[in-house]
């Protein structure tokens, strides 16, 4: 496309943002179509913010371009919400047709002003997944407060006015809040409410803009005017009436006040007769309206606008993909040929979710409250940080020094961008040496700057290291001395300290999907360090298996320290639990901590012997590691009695949580240390788990080696000592792993009662799209033995997830309905008092729902007295859809939450993958990977980089953990693996190395190393534990295998 000429435009460049033809938002990875030529004119846009920018396009171009240049200028991503508007010759108000050349809608384009505003309200603010485009949102909703065409009462206006002056002046201020309401009016009658606006405002305290902005939507969405633009009309007998479109169908108002509405699946067709608008529904015998409903509009062209505003949001709201165009007709036409011209809310959701964008940040033009380095308000399946100059920190000063248990260290699972030239700084952060910039310039309100280049979409490449000092973002960094000066950055042209780099506007942690891996720099390049290894150290199969054991020992006795040593000391420190848990959960941890101790020497010995580190001159000697085994095994056989407490202290430990608010908040705070890199309940079954290791370890000695062997008749015996010890535990070791299962969901939702009593088993958990009213939407399923729960993300601070519904398993039915809804994997589950459509994201994910499902309602119809089914809070029970909108203004009054700010909650959860991931686990999925825990070193390579860097790996909890050795306390970054596929290297990709697996996630592609063919083999299969779920031949398993009560 041929660039707008900068001289040409009275606005020019946005002071010195360099010229970029951006993302076009039509058509998604490609830039804007060519401009053809013609007669150039310049077309007058005017913004949200009451800016306006001169454009210069040619007459013969469609509307979609000038489009795409206003969405370029902006670099907004989520541009199909908005619209371009604008008077044509009669003086009615309509939308510019993105199909149609300019010069056939704009008369007079020298005297026509466009305006910029939003088209299309989506029903959930969540659905906007750019903060940008949630700020555009407020900017227009501000509009329609001001003008008066968002009605409501004086409860509701008050407080989104008050959200709009925390975006603007931050935290309330008595005598500057006062001010600003005095200085700016937001509303026709703002005065007579002044002192409410203020006493709302005061209770917001906290609120980042962004955060504002999303409340400011969350209060408009539930309001009767939100979106609604009325066209005047009448009805038969002549009554005044007005209609509109939204996302539900075609609404009806008098006055202010809706009197009907007509969804879209009950029309049939829309059409007009002259003055006429025409609305067909489909027959229904329980219905009392006529087969046609006739309005009368004010002309033709009236009916005909809003014939097409409507085409415009069924397409939108109702479809999967853009319509594709009519074949012309050859003699004559019938009817309009308009159509949708677009991406469909679903391909935009889809688009965006699944694209990579650099994070850019942008200014507010009113606010005078910093900018944060995460944009969004919540996490994203993009990146959260903003781009700044190279190794300069960033972040926001007020955020809480605490972090979360793996914010500290993760940035984002990405590959890092080859070595390039240096490009511009982003206007918002700018570094040079840890001084500012002089000559970066902040870019003007509403406007995000550029990248230097013109370029498609690609995935950002984050440099989550200081390449002055070698640090990694967010890991462990050096104490800066009381009197040492700290970096700044310009932030709305003010000073800003940097020291709380990473942290999230309100203390929350990254998404699961951003998460890092370490930058090149950050370890040694080690080309050829494993072929001069395998010259000297031994080959063999026993060798490697012996491996195995003493790196994952390490790994076990770390995960020991981290309750018996880390844990204990934070316990003591506050002395908040009881004498008698202290003395129940560490008396059994430090015996088997100092056993353990001496069992990683016994065992880095003997490895050390066999690889020839040592004195021992007669070869084969010490080459076997039976005796080693037989001899800690019987050690450990009188310790059994303390791995049977131990799983008690688990429960003892959520007893002691519950009646004691400070030993609640200790194991909280505890579990957003580093140290403490899954949750604490997972340390504390960590011996339960490791006799199973030790068992499949000496399964893989026995089948190795041959009988005559000298060392098979030590590892049979040390195999048959450890094996009666697992099936003694057994049945305590499956009723704690669903115990401390339902611990952990019971943190990740809201909205429940009772959720962890007797006799209730998780099965599978994941994500569904439920059809309701307004299409389908992701839901989160959590499926048990007597009840099926459905729930969506909160937006709050805390990531949790809020549930919607239950569903009782007894006496519910599930039947395949794709034919019947006509959305692909979809089924229905009929219960005795609800019925609920879902649809599965591919068909071996609605293979392995159904599946599961109907074991558990055959586990339900067995058992008579099973747990109780309803768990849903008091304040929680009502249906999802139409109820659930149907709120009171005066409800909406309310603040929208506690003053204080709730605690942090981890929001790198299975669940949360599982969400942006948008697949499902498994109780059994997390048995097998409980089973397939490994650590050891890898060799790690991105896709663009060129030599491979050592790296400590230790998989658990379905994700990488990343350190630079094994003698670390913590991990530097983690790769969350459910989504992932992991494949041999191809011949095109020049990965002439041996023992080389790939893992590759969309546009995320990393390759790693393994020293044998041994080690590659265990690689990939743990790692398929985790992202190739298991197959669902189990139901007669599980019924035999019933978790103990």
């Amino acid at each position: 496309m041929v660039e707008p000429d900068p001289k040409a435009s009275a606005a020019g460049p946005r002071l010195g943002a360099p010229v970029t033809l951006g993302i076009s938002t039509l058509d998604p990875g490609l830039r804007p179509p060519a401009m053809p030529a013609g007669r150039r004119v310049t077309v007058r846009v005017r913004m949200l913010d009451d800016s306006e920018e001169l454009f210069d396009v040619s007459q013969r171009a469609p509307g979609k371009v000038l489009f795409d240049l206003v969405c370029t200028h902006m670099n907004l991503i989520e541009g199909d919400y908005f619209g371009l508007e604008f008077q044509d010759h009669h003086k009615m108000t309509v939308w510019l047709d993105l199909i149609k050349p300019l010069m056939k809608q704009l008369r007079r384009p020298k005297h026509t002003v466009l305006r910029f505003v939003v088209k299309f309200y989506p029903p959930d603010p969540a659905q906007l997944l750019e903060e940008l485009t949630r700020y555009l949102f407020a900017l227009q909703l501000k509009q329609d407060l001001s003008a008066g065409r968002l009605t409501c009462n004086d409860s509701s206006s008050a407080l989104m006015v008050s959200h709009v002056v925390q975006s603007e002046i931050g935290d309330f201020e008595g005598s500057q809040s006062r001010s600003h309401l005095l200085n700016n009016n937001y509303i026709p009658d703002q005065m007579a409410l002044m002192d409410r606006i203020m006493e709302f405002h005061s209770k917001n305290t906290g609120q980042t803009p962004a955060e504002s902005d999303y409340q400011l939507l969350e209060v408009a969405r539930r309001l009767e005017m939100y979106g609604v633009r009325q066209h005047p009309a009448k009805d038969r007998e002549g009554t005044q009436l007005s209609l509109a479109a939204s996302h539900t169908g075609v609404l009806v108002f008098q006055g202010h006040t809706r009197i009907n509405a007509f969804n879209w699946s009950k029309v049939r067709k829309l059409s007009f007769k002259r003055k006429r608008f025409l609305i067909k529904l489909r027959a229904d015998l329980n219905s009392s309206y006529q087969d046609t409903l006739e309005f009368l509009m004010g002309s033709r062209d009236c009916c005909k606008v809003f014939w097409k505003i409507c085409v415009e949001y069924h397409a939108f709201f109702r479809l999967f993909e853009e319509p594709k165009p009519k074949p012309k007709p050859v003699l004559f036409t019938r009817g309009s040929s308009f159509r949708f011209s677009g991406r469909t809310q679903k391909q935009v959701i889809d688009y965006v979710k699944e694209s990579e964008f650099k994070k850019i940040p942008f200014e507010r033009k009113h606010s005078r409250v910093q900018h944060v380095c995460r944009l969004s308000p919540v996490p994203s399946p993009r990146r959260q940080e903003v781009p700044s100059e190279r190794g300069a920190p960033c972040g926001r000063v007020d955020s809480p020094p605490q972090r979360h248990w793996k914010e500290s260290a993760l940035v984002t699972a990405e590959d890092p961008a080859p070595s390039s030239p240096r490009t511009r700084a982003s206007p918002a952060v700018s570094l040079r040496n840890g001084r500012e910039d002089p000559r970066t310039t902040p870019p003007p309100g509403g406007a995000r700057p550029q990248p230097e280049e013109p370029s498609r979409p690609r995935p950002h490449h984050p440099d989550p290291l200081n390449t002055g000092g070698g640090v990694v973002s967010g890991g462990p960094q050096p104490a800066a001395s009381p009197g040492a000066p700290r970096p700044h950055a310009l932030l709305n042209g003010q000073k800003h300290s940097l020291d709380l780099c990473g942290l999230s506007p309100d203390g929350r942690q990254p998404s699961p999907l951003t998460s890092p891996l370490l930058y090149d720099a950050g370890c040694v390049r080690t080309d050829d360090e494993d072929e001069v290894r395998r010259k000297r150290f031994p080959n063999d199969r026993a060798y490697f298996i012996a491996k195995e054991l003493l790196t994952t020992e390490r790994t076990y006795l770390k995960d020991l320290e981290v309750v018996s040593v880390s844990f204990q000391a934070a316990v003591a420190l506050d002395e908040a639990a009881p004498e008698p848990l202290r003395s129940s959960l560490f008396s059994n941890f430090e015996p088997l901590y100092k056993f353990h101790s001496s069992f990683l020497r016994d065992l880095e010995q003997r490895v050390a012997l066999w690889e020839g580190r040592s004195n021992a001159h007669i070869k084969g000697e010490y080459q076997h590691i039976g005796d080693v085994m037989l001899k800690n095994i019987q050690g450990l056989k009188p310790l059994t009695a303390n791995l049977q407490r131990q799983a008690e202290a688990l429960v003892d430990l959520d007893q002691a949580c519950r009646s004691s608010r400070r030993l609640q908040d200790v194991c909280r705070d505890f579990e957003l240390q580093k140290v403490c890199y899954v949750p604490l309940n997972v340390f504390l079954l960590r011996p339960l788990h490791r006799l199973t290791h030790y068992k499949q370890i000496l399964e893989r000695f026995c089948k190795h080696y041959p009988p005559t062997h000298g060392d098979f008749r030590d590892c049979r015996a040390a195999l048959a000592d450890v094996t009666e010890v697992v099936e003694q535990l057994r049945g305590s070791m499956l009723k704690m792993e669903n115990f401390q299962k339902l611990l952990e969901l019971k943190k990740d939702l809201i909205g429940i009662d009772n959720l962890v009593i007797p006799g209730r088993e998780f099965i599978r958990l994941g994500c569904l799209s439920k059809l309701s009213g307004k299409g389908l939407q992701q839901r989160m399923f959590f499926l048990f033995n007597d009840v099926i729960l459905y729930t969506s993300r909160g937006m709050t601070a805390t990531n949790q997830f809020k549930v919607h519904g239950q569903l009782p398993l007894h006496g519910m039915t599930i039947r395949e309905s794709e034919d019947e809804w006509g959305v692909p994997n979809a089924f229905t589950l009929i219960g005795q008092q609800q019925s609920v459509v879902v649809a599965a994201s591919s068909l071996s994910e609605m293979e392995k729902w159904m599946e599961d499902i109907k074991m558990a309602i055959d586990l339900a119809a067995e058992t008579s007295n099973g747990p109780a089914s309803d768990i849903l809070s008091v304040d929680n029970k009502f249906p999802e859809d139409s109820s659930a909108e149907a709120e009171s203004e005066d409800d909406l009054a309310a603040p929208r939450g506690p003053p204080e700010k709730p605690p942090p909650h981890r929001a790198n959860t299975t669940v949360h993958v599982c969400w942006h991931r948008n697949t499902s686990v498994s109780m059994l999925d997390f048995s097998l990977a409980v089973e397939n825990q490994l650590s050891g070193n890898l060799l790690r390579k991105f896709k663009n980089s060129n030599g491979w860097q050592k790296l400590w790996v230790v998989f658990t909890n379905f994700s990488l953990f990343f350190y630079k050795t094994h003698q670390d306390d913590y991990p530097l970054a983690s790769l969350p693996l459910l989504g992932y596929s992991v494949t041999v290297p191809s011949e095109a990709e020049n990965i002439h190395k041996d023992y080389v697996f790939k893992l590759h996630f969309k546009s995320h592609v990393y390759y790693f190393r393994s020293e044998s063919e041994y080690t590659f083999e265990r690689w990939m299969e743990v790692i398929r534990s985790a992202t190739v779920p298991s197959s669902r031949t189990r139901i007669q398993n599980r019924k035999n295998e019933t978790i103990p009560h």
